[in-house]
């Protein structure tokens, strides 16, 4: 590509970001990022009535959380900026004013009543009103006004828009990057409003200008605007400027049913549809997803290598990424693949790592200071994480390391509990109590010797001693449990385990 690459991610801060709008940021960056361009970060904030505060930074520390911050933007001028619309609005009327003069826009003075009252007599007629080529010189508009008319109008202060006056019987041609060829025949297009009464721009008018002067080359965005495309390719037409090549991602879908993955799909599945928190919303970030865990399986959701690998490092990614490996159809989100994504990821990390995050349960917790030791701490989780998708499942795979078990499991009590366990645990604990190297593999032998050697069956020993020093019949090797709460804590365990449950 002769001209260096620039792409932005132009969310409107209107509430929290959904994981649609990461992805999307994701796939820009990974673009960008491959040929040597920027990314650019605009926020689109034409619409003030629907302005959330706050919303802006949340965009910002999502990317930031996700290990994809922008090259420009807010706070990051790059010679392109301001990067706010609602800080650029003086440039639009100028691009809707020359459109007017070229005769390829117009203004609107028809009033909401009129044009409400046009379209209920369409409904009524079984048809859809369309306010274009076919009927816009019986509207109120600077078309059916001479300019005398249209100048009183406007010097009166008559609230007016400015639409953009689309063409007839034309025959365009579009191309997607993802999709292809498309054609479209205008006479189907309406003729949308570029400036509202309120003296804002809309999306469509601030987005090509915009797009324009910070020399953005390529908008890769959701495929909810490809029926924009059109109408913002005909405004590159009627401003001879070069248009930025197009490509328009595929919805990520609903686990079950059809249509776009919602919020409410989320609330339903108990599964989060933000990056981070946002008000009673639980975002990844805080369910204990570990950001590279989120952007692999992101990107998964509508892209594939053309190979069988799955887990891919963000340098791994920019390496691999192209939009003509990116599907057309939508991608069906899976929440149980999610949680196996941050299981890799989780498994991948070292264990002082994890040890350091897990220490952050510990602090919470009443246990002895001598058992939230790093060394000891790592020991744990070196035998658990196998066992975990997230830290926050460390706790409750090896709370026995830390403190003895208050009650035991009913169902396994029932099944192991027989007449004779109360001498056999006696005995084990005898052994264990006599047991000087007090190893993992010293302390196996030991029991597995008197088990042999008494021609007892394993059975009735081992499932026993590990409820008793556990509480219920989980968790890693038995002898490696023993070996970490040491000795007088393996004989304390016993001796009240045979005290309550006899």
């Amino acid at each position: 590509m002769s001209q260096k690459v620039r792409v932005r991610f132009a969310p409107s801060p209107t509430g929290p970001l959904h994981i649609g709008g990461v992805r999307t940021a994701l796939f820009n960056y990974l673009f960008a990022k491959k040929h040597g361009g920027d990314f650019v970060l605009r926020i689109e904030d034409t619409d003030q009535n629907r302005y959330v505060e706050d919303a802006e930074k949340y965009i910002v520390d999502a990317l930031n959380w996700c290990g994809i911050p922008f090259d420009e933007g807010p706070q990051k001028d790059g010679g392109f900026g301001p990067y706010r619309q609602s800080e650029r609005k003086h440039l639009y009327q100028q691009y809707a004013t020359e459109l007017i003069e070229k005769g390829q826009a117009y203004y609107a003075f028809d009033t909401s009543e009129k044009l409400d009252f046009h379209r209920k007599d369409h409904e009524a007629k079984g048809k859809t009103f369309i306010y274009n080529w076919h009927n816009r010189l019986k509207l109120d508009n600077s078309l059916s006004l001479s300019a005398e008319e249209t100048k009183v109008k406007i010097e009166s202060g008559d609230p007016y828009v400015i639409r953009f006056k689309s063409p007839q019987d034309e025959k365009l041609h579009l191309k997607d990057v993802i999709r292809g060829a498309i054609e479209i025949d205008t006479n189907v297009l309406d003729d949308k409003i570029l400036f509202k009464s309120d003296g804002m721009p809309t999306y469509h008018l601030a987005n090509i200008v915009d797009d324009h002067l910070m020399e953005i080359t390529h908008v890769i965005r959701g495929e909810e605007w490809l029926p924009s495309l059109a109408l913002h390719q005909l405004l590159y037409n009627a401003f001879g400027w070069d248009a930025p090549q197009f490509a328009h991602l595929p919805l990520i879908m609903k686990p079950i049913g059809k249509g776009k993955l919602s919020k409410r799909d989320g609330e339903k599945g108990g599964f989060p549809v933000f990056p981070l928190s946002w008000n009673e919303s639980q975002g990844y970030r805080e369910a204990g997803y570990f950001p590279d865990a989120v952007v692999n399986f992101l990107v998964m959701l509508g892209w594939n290598p053309g190979t069988e690998q799955e887990l891919f490092s963000l340098k791994e990614l920019v390496n691999t990424f192209s939009l003509d490996r990116v599907n057309k159809s939508g991608a069906r989100f899976d929440p149980e693949k999610t949680k196996w994504y941050n299981h890799q990821y989780l498994q991948d990390k070292n264990d002082a790592e994890l040890a350091n995050l897990f220490q952050s349960v510990l602090v919470n917790k009443e246990i002895p200071s001598g058992a939230q030791n790093n060394v000891y701490v790592e020991q744990v989780v070196s035998l658990i994480k196998e066992r975990a998708d997230f830290v926050s499942d460390f706790w409750e795979l090896s709370s026995y390391f830390f403190e003895a078990p208050k009650t035991y499991a009913e169902k396994p009590v029932k099944k192991q509990w027989k007449e004779d366990t109360p001498v056999l645990l006696e005995k084990a604990a005898e052994i264990i109590a006599q047991t000087t190297d007090f190893t993992s593999t010293t302390i196996e032998d030991n029991i597995k010797s008197w088990i042999t050697d008494g021609e007892l069956s394993f059975g009735k020993v081992m499932g026993p001693l590990r409820l008793v020093i556990v509480g219920d019949l989980k968790g890693p090797h038995l002898f490696d449990i023993l070996a970490m709460i040491g000795k007088e804590e393996c004989v304390s365990r016993i001796n009240n385990a045979l005290s309550v449950l006899g």
